[in-house]
């Protein structure tokens, strides 16, 4: 087995009980995706894709303390890492829609707006996800 990175958990075999928990958590976190859109849509309006914005940002953040603060932690004997990062955290944030959002954007000629969630969205997500490294190694003192 491959020794384990900084970032990511050693490969190994799939076992049945780390797919089924990331499955689980993955749902979860797709629910509150789902969850967070409606919130935010009703209460911010539709100028932006503002539930998008908010889950990556968030789940950024949330994964920069997961990869850093959870290494060697187990589930059930499955990397925690793999059921928060891969499924909760998979299943929260999502790319495909940040991707279809901006394209639609652009093929509505509101280029103004689609440069402002380009640059809300990765400038954002970076600097949540610095945030998420440096609190968890300020709670785990490293």
């Amino acid at each position: 087995m491959a020794s384990e990175t900084r970032w990511a958990p050693a490969f190994g075999k799939l076992r049945a009980v780390t797919a089924f928990l990331i499955a689980a958590a993955g749902g979860i976190g797709s629910v509150l995706r789902y969850a967070v859109g409606l919130a935010l849509g009703n209460a911010w309006g539709a100028s932006l894709p503002f539930g998008t914005l908010a889950v990556n940002a968030i789940g950024s953040c949330l994964l920069g303390i997961v990869a850093e603060a959870l290494r060697g932690q187990t589930l059930a004997g499955a990397d925690l890492r793999l059921v928060l990062g891969v499924g909760l955290l998979g299943g929260f944030t999502t790319y495909s829609s940040f991707n279809l959002e901006l394209l639609r954007m652009i093929e509505t000629g509101t280029l103004g707006r689609a440069a402002a969630y380009f640059a809300l969205t990765v400038g954002g997500c970076l600097a949540a996800g610095a945030v998420g490294i440096a609190v968890a190694r300020l709670a785990i003192g490293r």
